[in-house]
């Protein structure tokens, strides 16, 4: 039996991507969903397996889960309507088109990938020969056959491959082996193994749950910013001098917010079996308004940064709180008795985040658990510390040697053997009986405790009037009863998918040009549908990238127009 803990430990990894569909053809227009699960959720979900005394939150969006359920669908029926795929299931008889070929050469070559180059040669070689016959002019890749085409594809699936997955799948192994002059077969081979990942991810993670080994939380389908849909006015509580969009207000915001939840609710019940007990809201955005709207919705928690519990707790007392003797405990919302928030430890987060997959995966492992160990040391007397631990299931682990395999197989073997620190969900957290009021909440996300990532520059601005415009001429058409039920479902989920928080992070300096250049586009072409469903013509302004003075705005329109041939080839 295990001791009185003297400290419990919250890790909540989300995941997360936004929708990547086109809701009139049904398409794909990027990979990331299933690229991300044969590599980051197949991996998170092996550890979880394989470490059974391990307990976490796993988040996933509704909207990631339904791209994965279109994922499955389009295994089972054969009709893929992924071009990636497509691809690498297409017979060498038909000749690659010279959008095709483009668009290989620039989505499997991404110069953010040449970690990847650098770790198998056989990569780094189809990588070397394309771009020394670049620098012969233009014309150098059109000597290139269609097998160097299909390897190279070929090698970016491999390479997206999860290191657990690696390491159990003979096929991989084989591939890897041979290196390249890959037939349709083997490629065929790939296919089947990516759609057994694929189609696996929502029962692996849903048995994990079953057993009482985590707990799956949600939220808001389309992952929305909520407080700023319902009152663009609340990025100015912690940050007055905020500069607003010219849209004062994004309209009906209240109502979309709520629709969006409810619907997150109820797909998780059909998913699942069950209600979630709680949300944890699109990058960890909340307000006073919004957690009213949980705590009427039956959510019993939700969490959010380690900056707006500062802020909140200044704004109630008007004095400097002590982070130490504030952040590890749970929080009663003072506007209703069930509801219960935690808080994210953002230094302990960022270093698996951010600073770890630097270290060697021992040692980093060994490091988080002496930092738990000195926040243990450090709690009063009779204190159990709660140390919420939240951040993204998927991002980071790129960075790291091995996927993260070193680092999170030791972590995780680490924390089962602890005897004095103990790995518990929300869920179970909610009955601990030391809960301290919160009265006051100063609306913020966490990221810095506010939301300049999101909204008060000069593109993002741009980006929430266009939200706006589209919202009003939604609102009019929706009301004029134009539409037939089945085009006004169409109309309201496409909204949604425009509503997510993804368009406004993307727009800015912070970002590589070229996935700025994208993410503009693809924001501005969900806007357009929108206003087509609404069989209303397009603002001129759509076409106009928002990401000006971000990077080149072109940076991304070769390969929308390379991806629309290859569709429509």
């Amino acid at each position: 039996m295990q001791a009185d803990p003297r400290l419990e430990l919250v890790l909540l990894w989300h995941m997360h991507q936004p929708d990547y569909r086109d809701y009139g053809t049904r398409e794909f227009r990027q990979p990331w969903v299933y690229l991300r699960a044969i590599k980051d959720y197949a991996d998170m979900a092996w550890h979880l397996e394989h470490h059974p005394g391990m307990k976490a939150v796993v988040n996933f969006t509704p909207v990631l889960l339904d791209q994965l359920e279109d994922y499955a669908e389009q295994f089972a029926s054969g009709e893929l309507r992924d071009p990636w795929l497509r691809l690498l299931f297409r017979d060498p008889a038909k000749a690659l088109t010279p959008a095709e070929r483009t668009w290989i050469l620039q989505g499997c070559l991404r110069a953010e990938h040449h970690r990847v180059f650098e770790s198998f040669a056989a990569y780094k070689g189809l990588h070397d020969l394309a771009v020394a016959l670049e620098k012969r002019g233009p014309d150098g890749l059109h000597y290139l056959a269609d097998q160097y085409f299909f390897d190279l594809l070929t090698w970016y699936q491999l390479c997206w491959t999860g290191e657990t997955v690696r390491r159990s799948s003979e096929t991989v192994t084989r591939l890897i082996t041979k290196g390249g002059l890959f037939t349709l077969e083997e490629r065929r081979e790939l296919l089947k193994l990516i759609a057994e990942l694929v189609s696996g991810i929502i029962p692996r993670f849903a048995k994990l749950a079953a057993s009482g080994q985590i707990e799956l939380s949600t939220t808001p389908h389309h992952h929305p910013l909520a407080p700023l849909l319902i009152s663009l006015a609340s990025a100015l509580e912690v940050d007055p001098g905020t500069m607003l969009p010219e849209a004062s207000i994004y309209p009906g915001g209240y109502q979309r917010v709520a629709q969006q939840l409810e619907s997150a609710l109820r797909e998780h019940q059909r998913r699942f079996g069950a209600m979630p007990a709680g949300v944890w809201p699109a990058e960890g955005a909340v307000s006073s308004v919004f957690l009213d709207m949980l705590a009427r919705h039956g959510c019993r928690w939700a969490a959010s940064g380690s900056a707006v519990l500062m802020n909140s707790l200044r704004r109630s007392t008007g004095q400097p709180p002590n982070p130490a003797q504030a952040l590890y405990r749970p929080y009663r919302w003072a506007g209703a008795a069930d509801m219960t928030i935690f808080f994210r430890d953002d230094r302990l987060s960022d270093l698996i985040g951010f600073e770890y997959a630097r270290w060697n995966g021992h040692d980093a492992a060994a490091n988080f658990i002496a930092e738990l160990e000195a926040i243990a040391a450090q709690a009063p007397a009779g204190e159990v510390p709660l140390v919420s631990v939240i951040l993204d299931g998927e991002n980071c682990w790129e960075y790291y040697a091995y996927n993260g395999y070193y680092f999170l197989s030791e972590l995780y073997r680490l924390l089962e053997s602890q005897p004095r620190i103990r790995t518990a969900t929300f869920g179970e957290s909610l009955q601990r009986p030391d809960r301290t009021p919160l009265q006051s909440l100063s609306a913020g996300s966490w990221v810095h405790g506010n939301f300049s990532t999101w909204i008060g520059s000069p593109e993002k601005n741009r980006a929430w009037d266009l939200l706006c415009a589209a919202k009003q001429s939604f609102d009019l058409v929706m009301a004029s009863g134009r539409l037939d039920e089945a085009a006004a479902g169409a109309a309201s989920r496409q909204l949604a998918a425009c509503e997510a928080s993804d368009w406004f992070w993307w727009l800015g300096e912070y970002n590589p040009a070229p996935a700025v250049a994208e993410f503009d586009e693809l924001y501005r072409s969900d806007l357009a549908r929108l206003y087509r469903t609404l069989n209303l013509p397009e603002p001129a302004a759509l076409a106009q990238p928002l990401s000006r003075g971000t990077g080149h705005p072109e940076a991304g329109g070769a390969m929308r127009r390379a991806v629309a041939e290859a569709q429509a080839a």
